[in-house]
């Protein structure tokens, strides 16, 4: 498996993934996807990253929102990660972010973010194992096809970035 910057070119395959983990119920609140210039203009320019399989394949993708427009919350950001249903389980998730947190870490993101529902064990699994913290539990913070859902609210801070 390698990395890659995420790109346009990518953008079929990333959306497939990602409506694949719509269709699951637990991965967003979004019910539709975007396209590519809506998805581009919600996420930052850096820290967009494919795995990709030895063929090319896109096997998952990862990115980061900004959580805020004022500029105090600049080195923070939210996570977006999302596998193919046929690489799951495989640890492409755990790697893709692991060099998520490095990508942005080289841009000076010093706090990264992660709302998941909290049905999704494995998200919640994922970020923990990679250093997150769960800080807090939001209820019914949203609906999501009529239903008022709850979320986790997990963060990690950077132990090199912003630390002086």
């Amino acid at each position: 498996m390698t990395f890659q910057p995420l790109t346009a070119a990518h953008w079929p395959a990333v959306r497939a993934i990602y409506e694949a983990g719509m269709a699951t119920g637990n991965a967003t609140f979004e019910t539709q996807a975007p396209t590519w210039q809506t998805w581009d203009k919600g996420h930052l320019a850096h820290s967009r990253l494919v795995a990709l399989a030895a063929d090319g394949t896109v096997l998952g993708w990862a990115a980061l929102s900004p959580v805020s427009g004022r500029c105090v919350y600049g080195g923070v950001a939210e996570t977006s990660i999302y596998v193919a249903v046929e690489a799951r389980g495989q640890g492409v998730g755990r790697q893709l972010l692991q060099t998520l947190i490095q990508e942005s870490e080289a841009q000076g993101i010093w706090t990264l973010q992660a709302g998941t529902f909290e049905e999704n064990t494995a998200s919640i699994g994922l970020h923990t194992q990679a250093g997150f913290r769960v800080v807090g539990h939001r209820e019914r913070i949203g609906q999501h096809h009529g239903v008022w859902r709850n979320t986790v609210l997990l963060e990690r801070r950077s132990p090199t970035v912003g630390v002086a």
